[in-house]
Order: structure tokens, then C-alpha cells, then sequence
């Protein structure tokens, strides 16, 4: 039997990127299927979130992702441009954001397309490993859809013809994953019990397999 998990996931997260290699690879080997559910960043979400953050929130930010990405072998760059605008010199995000948008309403038009995991796998990489200036220029995001064996140019049409539609849907992962325990991402939830965070990963695979995850054949 088949399990399943839903995944919480935002294309401004680096933590996102640092366990989608090890998502993929687990829907590889074992008999499990990945539910992705993308949702808007909580800077989108609730810009007001950062105003009486501790400064030491980023500096600490700033060094674990770089710890982390180091410790699992990944490569990892702060995107160039950032998914979500930020102005630096105050610390606020502007209500008008020209990525993060269309961003997200693409990762769930390609889980409706049945790839959402293969999707957020490779534009991630594209966007947070470091290889690329200008992940959103030129053929890149199209090259990392192609790869995951998507069209971009057809998926830009859905998501522009229906973006309050899919808006809708994204709403709905995020009361969903406030619902399962957390607002933070990557979130993986199993039956409602909610795995926060890359470092979760492990758990997460331990309680599957106590459900009964199998080794594909």
C-alpha cells in the first residue's frame, strides 16, 4: 500500500531547498507519495512577522543555512534577486512582489500536472545552489521545467489565466498547514502529526516506515 504525506513548501525558503533532494529521493526508493503543497512565504504572508524579530533571527539564519547546505554535500548561494524583495535599510517587503507570485502559482500548477515534487526539485536548484545570477532570466526556469518534464511557456499560461483559482488553492495549503501543527516551512505532515523543518527529515522517514513504508521493488 502506497503511503502518503503532504508537504508544506515555499520557493523562498532555503531550508525547502536543503530537503527536496532527500524527498525525491525517498519517493524513489520507497513506495510513498509525496502531497505537495506550496504556500506563500510568511514574508508574503505576514510581513509584519519580521518587524520585532531579534537581529540575531537573520545573522543566525544567515549561518546555518550555510552550515547545513555544507554538512549534506548541497551547494548554496542567498538567491540573486531574492524570490521575495526585501529593503534591507528598513527591513520591510514591499506589497508589490514581481517573483514570488508567479512562483508559486507554477509549483501548483505542476502538482496539478502530477510533477509538483520534480518541479520544486530542480527550480530550487536553480534558484538556491549558487550556479545561476538571474535565476528568473533567460531560459533557466524554463530549462529547470523542461528537466523535470514540464513546459514553462503552457504552465505561465494556466497560471496567469488562473491565478485565483490557484491563489484559492495555495490559501487553502496554508490553513491546512497551520491546521496540521505549524506555519513554518518545509513541514512535513503525516496523519496530522507535523515534521517542522529540514531536520525533521529523518523522523519523518522513521514514522513512515513504522506505518509501513516499503523499499520499492
Amino acid at each position: 500500500m502506497t503511503l502518503n504525506y503532504d508537504l508544506f513548501w515555499s520557493f523562498r525558503s532555503p531550508y525547502s531547498y536543503l530537503v527536496t533532494s532527500r524527498l525525491v529521493a525517498m519517493e524513489r526508493d520507497y513506495d510513498v507519495k509525496c502531497n505537495v503543497r506550496v504556500v506563500y512565504p510568511i514574508a508574503v504572508r505576514q510581513p509584519e512577522f519580521f518587524d520585532n524579530s531579534d537581529p540575531l533571527w537573520f545573522t543566525y539564519l544567515a549561518k546555518d543555512t550555510y552550515r547545513t547546505a555544507a554538512f549534506l554535500g548541497l551547494p548554496f548561494h542567498w538567491p540573486r534577486p531574492d524570490p521575495v524583495v526585501m529593503d534591507f535599510a528598513t527591513r520591510k517587503y514591499p506589497k508589490e512582489q514581481p517573483y514570488i507570485h508567479r512562483l508559486t502559482r507554477l509549483g501548483q500548477v505542476a502538482t496539478e500536472m502530477g510533477k509538483g515534487l520534480a518541479f520544486l526539485d530542480e527550480v530550487s536548484k536553480v534558484i538556491w545552489d549558487g550556479s545561476v545570477i538571474g535565476w528568473h532570466e533567460g531560459d533557466h526556469l524554463a530549462n529547470a521545467a523542461a528537466r523535470a518534464g514540464l513546459d514553462l511557456a503552457a504552465m505561465d499560461v494556466i497560471a496567469a489565466r488562473d491565478a485565483e483559482r490557484l491563489d484559492g488553492i495555495i490559501e487553502a495549503s496554508q490553513v491546512a498547514q497551520r491546521e496540521a501543527g505549524h506555519y513554518g516551512v518545509p513541514m512535513m505532515a503525516v496523519d496530522g502529526e507535523p515534521f517542522f523543518g529540514q531536520d525533521r527529515y529523518d523522523q519523518l522517514e522513521w514514522r513512515l516506515k513504522l506505518k509501513g513504508m516499503q523499499k520499492r521493488g
